[in-house]
Order: C-alpha cells, then sequence, then structure tokens
C-alpha cells in the first residue's frame, strides 16, 4: 500500500505542477484551488507512505515521478520543446527510479 501511496503523491505533484503553471500566477481562481489540493493530496500521501519507508527512498522517487510527469505535461499540454539529449537524461531519470525501487527491498 506504501507504494500506492508513494506513486499517488509522485502523480499529484505534477498535477499541481501543472494547475500552477495554469494558474497564471494565482490569478486564476479555479487552477489555484486545483494547485493547493492537489498540492495537499501529494504531502498527505508522501506523508503516508514515508511512514514505513525510509525516506532516501520515498523523497527521491516522488520527486522522480513528479518530475518526469512535469516535463510531459509540459510537453504535451504546453508544447515544450526538448532536445534529443535532453529526453535521453529523462529516460535516466525514469530508469534511477526504477534502479531506486528494484534494488531498496522493499
Amino acid at each position: 500500500m506504501n507504494w500506492i501511496y508513494l506513486i499517488t503523491a509522485g502523480l499529484f505533484e505534477t498535477v499541481w505542477a501543472t494547475t500552477m503553471k495554469l494558474s497564471h500566477g494565482f490569478t486564476k481562481l479555479n487552477y489555484t484551488i486545483m494547485t493547493i489540493v492537489g498540492l495537499a493530496l501529494s504531502m498527505g500521501l508522501l506523508a503516508l507512505a514515508i511512514k514505513k519507508m525510509p525516506m532516501s527512498l520515498a523523497y527521491p522517487i516522488w520527486t522522480g515521478i513528479g518530475a518526469v510527469g512535469s516535463i510531459i505535461a509540459g510537453v504535451i499540454l504546453f508544447g515544450d520543446k526538448l532536445s534529443p539529449l535532453t529526453w535521453a537524461f529523462v529516460a535516466l531519470l525514469l530508469i534511477s527510479i526504477i534502479g531506486i525501487k528494484i534494488t531498496s527491498g522493499n
């Protein structure tokens, strides 16, 4: 269950980062509210996961999921352009997240 909390927390990390961009500096109320809710859910689920997981494992995976998700959201929703080399580093980040999970023993 801790892994479900952690993965979901990482996905909500992407949600709040994306809705924060859409809020245009917190000037659009609906996206501002979505940002706050997404942030609260992300932190709350991380707190649940970290109760039974090592922080040194949970935190980098949470941030990594949020980072990769935000990159993908930026490309899809906002038309961000990434070079092939940048995509290679995104792949390395994803591989690193998976590697931390595999080698953690949890």
